[in-house]
């Protein structure tokens, strides 16, 4: 069995997440049978919601916090008519606004709010109880009531002292004691003091042995309850992003990425780390040699594939751009449309699309129409890409922090060239400068205005000077290494 550790998860899950959920696709792919265990406690949502949003099956999903109980991971489906059956009277006014409801009994200020899945159905996901206007109790369901929290009033505020974690049959599995954030976990036969020692019970009562693996994905909080439990299963450390400061570095210190820190240190109890590119893996050996001298197993697999390679039905738009991402800040958009404005003074045929959602979206409407560019660049909103890409002829990414870019890979895969700054790790990984498009060298000194101007100079060279042709053959030639069936076989080395 591959164990997979997580904290949390929501509906805009980070990249941390989708990793997950796509490894959980190449796992089944496989044959490798697989956990993915998430320790965060989740109140808002039902986590079998969350997690399968993004695409796992409830039968791949472990939660710390009813691994204790018999309930399985499994949609909401209790509803307001079951409720209803334990109404402590029949006397009562009920009302619905959307998604909450109200149920008011006699009395001064008793009621529950009641909060449902949806804005349609009855489907009943938790409910708060107020007597005599003070919140006492809590119930969170699925297909019965999976737990329960118990309030009293404190300082004019509801504190909540216990959550009461029960079986499908209603028995008690276990208690959460709860005194002012500090927590204390009560079974029939131990008392666990702490939320670390708790993750480390569930470790326990795994059972793992040396047939199992564990890859932590997240380590903060979890880490060190994991290592100690895990007995003989083999360990991996997934690193998701960037590992170290490159500014608090120098010839005889590193400072590791705080998320990663405790995994490197403890190194002797870590069978294997993992990164998507190959730029990462070969420095992370590196900087342990260096800096520890130990060189441990580090193995590259990408955090996405590519199913198959796509090609133009008709030829491609001639000189079309687009590029993909959140509109955020990070992303830099605004330079990618400045650099357009400016390469289109010696390419007047360019065009941009540019795909995604985010917070910057109305700040770029009102910079395209300042710089007279609506006729040509155009935000196109969220799309699925997949049959997309092949149709222009030019990636741009304005990012100068990627640790892997799963729409360069994407777009590589549609056979396109790309434009983007020389930055860890992505870029490098999918461009090589001159033959399928160019790495723009950049340092944090770079002013904004030449980082502008060079985007814009390659953009005007690669449509004027440069064989596309061979740009896109070159891609698709890289690409090829992205296949999904060259995924499955790194992941069937590590796991079996």
């Amino acid at each position: 069995m591959v164990y997979n550790f997580n904290l949390g998860i929501g509906w805009a899950s980070s990249g941390v997440e989708y990793a997950q959920s796509y490894r959980a696709s190449i796992l089944r792919k496989i044959g490798a049978d697989a956990k993915f265990v998430f320790t965060d406690l989740i109140v808002t949502e039902n986590i079998e919601h969350l997690t399968k949003n993004i695409g796992f099956a409830d039968s791949e999903i472990l939660w710390l916090y009813t691994f204790f109980t018999d309930y399985k991971t499994a949609p909401v489906s209790y509803t307001l008519d079951d409720l209803k059956k334990t109404f402590p009277t029949q006397k009562y006014t009920y009302r619905r606004d959307g998604k909450t409801g109200r149920v008011i009994f006699p009395g001064n200020n008793n009621y529950y709010a009641v909060y449902f899945v949806d804005e349609k159905s009855e489907r009943v996901h938790r409910v708060e109880i107020v007597s005599g206007g003070y919140l006492i109790r809590k119930d969170f369901f699925t297909y019965g009531r999976v737990f329960t929290e118990y309030y009293a009033p404190l300082d004019n505020k509801a504190h909540m002292y216990l959550r009461r974690f029960f079986n499908e049959d209603g028995t008690v599995a276990y208690e959460e004691i709860n005194d002012d954030g500090k927590v204390m976990y009560q079974f029939p036969d131990r008392l666990l003091c702490s939320k670390e020692e708790f993750v480390g019970y569930m470790v326990l009562r795994l059972g793992l042995t040396k047939k199992d693996t564990v890859l932590i994905d997240r380590t903060t909080g979890i880490g060190q309850a994991i290592l100690q439990n895990a007995g003989k299963a083999r360990v991996g450390i997934v690193v998701h992003a960037d590992h170290f400061s490159e500014g608090n570095t120098d010839n005889h210190n590193i400072l590791w990425n705080n998320f990663y820190e405790y995994s490197f240190t403890m190194h002797r109890h870590v069978d294997f780390y993992v990164t998507s590119t190959d730029a990462q893996s070969k420095l992370l050996r590196e900087q342990f040699l260096k800096y520890m001298g130990v060189e441990p197993d580090v193995y590259t697999i990408p955090v996405g594939s590519l199913d198959e390679l796509k090609y133009p039905t008709v030829n491609r738009n001639p000189y079309s751009i687009l590029t993909a991402s959140r509109l955020a800040s990070e992303k830099h958009i605004d330079w990618i449309i400045e650099a357009v404005v400016k390469a289109r003074e010696k390419v007047p045929q360019l065009t941009l699309d540019i795909y995604g959602k985010g917070g910057e979206e109305q700040k770029l409407r009102e910079l395209i129409k300042k710089l007279g560019a609506a006729d040509y660049i155009v935000l196109r909103g969220q799309q699925n890409l997949k049959e997309v890409y092949q149709d222009y002829e030019l990636y741009l990414s304005g990012s100068m922090s990627e640790g892997f870019g799963l729409t360069l890979m994407e777009a590589i895969g549609g056979g396109l060239p790309i434009i983007g700054f020389d930055v860890r790790y992505g870029n490098p990984t999918f461009i090589d400068d001159g033959k399928n498009g160019y790495l723009i060298p950049v340092d944090e000194d770079t002013p904004q205005k030449e980082k502008i101007e060079a985007v814009a100079e390659r953009l005007v060279r690669l449509f004027t000077e440069d064989d596309l042709e061979s740009f896109h053959e070159h891609s698709y030639e890289k690409a090829k290494k992205f296949l999904t069936k060259e995924v499955e076989l790194k992941w069937k080395n590590i796991v079996g």
